[in-house]
């Protein structure tokens, strides 16, 4: 692949420091080729509305990050309903160590996203399939959610599964108590421990994006309270 034009670099970077975002400038690069193939591709297929660095720094690399900073070292990661590649795909751009694989059940998107990942040069597998059929087969340390559906609705799909992954990291909007509610009040959350991990806000609203985790209650304790190391911003 071409190397990033420097104009085109820099203003993925003026994005990034406008929101207070600090990355190594080889991870910049990658992030920069890969929007540029994500917009190309998303002219044809409707990937993401965040086609401008400012919306992709605020809301995709924001958010990838904030998953980021709760990932143990080499941690086996599902990205569950991909679509156009986020947070899977940034995770492993700026978390070399973790072992990252994108689930999408759309195929045209599930394509799409596996030409862009084959055009990084990046080792991620990309499945077509329901991540329910997936964890029939596979096993997951975390498995990482984000606008795919509401919490009932998740926990209804993944809850028969708990015997292949050990918990659940979700990033919500500011509808997450009324979901957590609605949730709890189907019984879906029986026997799941619900914590949230971190909050921080959703640029250019008044309102604030959560990162929670969820999992067996008898597995709670094997899991951070605080963010990890060696991620900015």
């Amino acid at each position: 692949m071409n190397p990033p034009r420097d104009d085109i670099a820099a203003e993925l970077s003026a994005a990034m420091a406008r929101h207070g975002v600090e990355l190594p400038p080889p991870q910049v690069a990658v992030l920069q080729q890969y929007c540029r193939l994500l917009w190309e591709i998303n002219t044809q297929i409707n990937l993401t509305r965040h086609t401008d660095y400012d919306k992709f720094v605020a809301r995709d690399l924001i958010d990838s990050m904030a998953f980021a900073r709760f990932l143990r070292l080499g941690e086996r990661v599902l990205d569950v309903g991909t679509g156009g590649g986020v947070p899977g795909v940034v995770l492993a751009v700026i978390r070399g160590d973790l072992e990252v694989s994108l689930c999408e059940s759309v195929g045209k998107k599930a394509r799409a996203v596996g030409q862009i990942v084959e055009e990084l040069g990046l080792k991620i597998p990309v499945i077509h399939g329901r991540a329910e059929d997936l964890l029939a087969q596979q096993r997951y340390h975390t498995l990482v959610v984000r606008a795919v559906a509401r919490l009932r609705k998740l926990l209804d799909w993944l809850n028969p599964h708990w015997a292949a992954f050990d918990r659940l990291l979700v990033i919500k909007g500011p509808s997450w108590v009324e979901e957590r509610g609605e949730a709890r009040h189907h019984g879906v959350l029986g026997g799941l421990a619900l914590r949230r991990l971190t909050s921080y806000p959703m640029p250019g609203t008044d309102a604030q994006s959560v990162l929670l985790q969820i999992c067996p209650e008898e597995k709670v304790g094997r899991f951070p309270r605080k963010a990890a190391g060696g991620v900015s911003g």
